[in-house]
């Protein structure tokens, strides 16, 4: 474990559990692994998420492992200067921290093209200490009403026991789960191509989780592979517990269902497009954050709308930066999008 800092006694509301690593982005149109300059930034989606709610004023943890590296011990000191509480942060004497090439396009869409940094035992994220992650997750849970996760801890055995563990204590602590299925297929297999769906056995690890979450966000891709479907509404009923479901298409409409009321409006297309990395984990944080300031608020269909709104509007302020942490907006920046009717902190 790294050293606890005084930060670590703020209480989270949520826990993010996953992957923080480094996204190696290559100039526009050309190679990460070959061409000048590129710009490391840092990411992972559960670390995004956390950093994104901190941005925003959610009490909230990061539980992952990184590297006894620059990179881990940067990514410590990132965290505590965005206030997420870092105590369920593990340190891995062995592995490093991952890297992530990133090719864009000359658009600044993005795509994941393989790893660098492996020594021969792989990354630091890939061993995710169940005994680690015990002795820190009593006090963490204590206050906790969400556990955030993704698929990609699924990848490797190690790892994937955490997370099941994760999972499993925090339902049985009345915790709810939000699932953004995050597929990269590189994470699996480092010679698949990006745009590969998973196969039967991954989709059947994978679909165990949507059986336990009461808020899934999916890509229209995600969603059509796992469901056969990207309406909201019919994905929901499918599921035993019928929960809060969103689905994305980039620049395309956004449709949901939460708390019964369903919808679709425009995505918002920010003012300058830089790099696309991480716009879906701010619009997770937006989602929630909303999700907990509005938990004793009466729902109505507008005001879902408007958190769907809020959401939108953070993912498209984080394209108009590099990285998927640095441009993440605060909620007074988010607020100042006109059109926006939003709930007050």
């Amino acid at each position: 474990m790294f050293l606890h800092d005084s930060l670590d006694s703020k209480e989270p509301e949520v826990l993010c559990f996953g992957e923080a690593l480094i996204d190696r982005l290559g100039p526009l149109g050309g190679d990460p692994e070959l061409d000048e300059p590129v710009e490391d930034c840092f990411g992972g989606a559960p670390a995004n998420v956390a950093c994104g709610l901190a941005r925003l004023g959610i009490n909230v943890a990061f539980l992952g492992r990184l590297g006894d590296d620059f990179i881990g011990n940067s990514f410590r000191r990132l965290f505590l200067s965005k206030g997420v509480n870092v105590s369920g942060l593990q340190k891995d004497a062995l592995r490093p921290s991952r890297i992530v090439l990133v090719r864009r396009d000359l658009n600044g869409e993005r795509s994941f093209q393989g790893f660098a940094g492996d020594c021969g035992d792989g990354f630091s994220d890939q061993a995710m200490s169940v005994n680690e992650l015990m002795d820190s997750w009593p006090l963490l849970a204590s206050k906790a009403s969400w556990l955030v996760v993704g698929s990609i801890p699924l990848a490797t055995p190690t790892s994937a026991e955490a997370l099941l563990w994760s999972l499993n204590e925090a339902v049985n602590a009345g915790l709810k789960i939000a699932f953004d299925v995050n597929w990269r297929p590189t994470f699996w297999n480092v010679e698949a191509s990006t745009d590969s769906p998973p196969d039967q056995d991954v989709r059947e690890v994978i679909s165990k989780i949507f059986n336990q979450s009461s808020l899934i966000k999916l890509a229209k891709e995600e969603a059509l592979w796992f469901f056969n479907s990207d309406d909201p509404c019919r994905i929901s009923q499918s599921l035993p517990h019928k929960p809060d479901l969103v689905v994305t298409d980039g620049a395309n409409p956004v449709r949901w269902l939460i708390d019964g009321f369903s919808g679709e409006m425009p995505a918002f297309s920010p003012s300058s497009l830089i790099d696309t990395t991480g716009a879906g984990d701010a619009f997770t944080a937006g989602l929630l954050s909303q999700i907990l300031i509005a938990s004793s608020a009466p729902r109505t269909s507008q005001r879902v709308r408007e958190m769907i709104s809020f959401a939108a509007a953070c993912g498209a302020l984080v394209c108009g930066g590099a990285g998927a942490i640095a441009p993440q907006a605060s909620y007074e920046e988010v607020e100042k999008i006109p059109y926006i009717s939003l709930i007050h902190v």
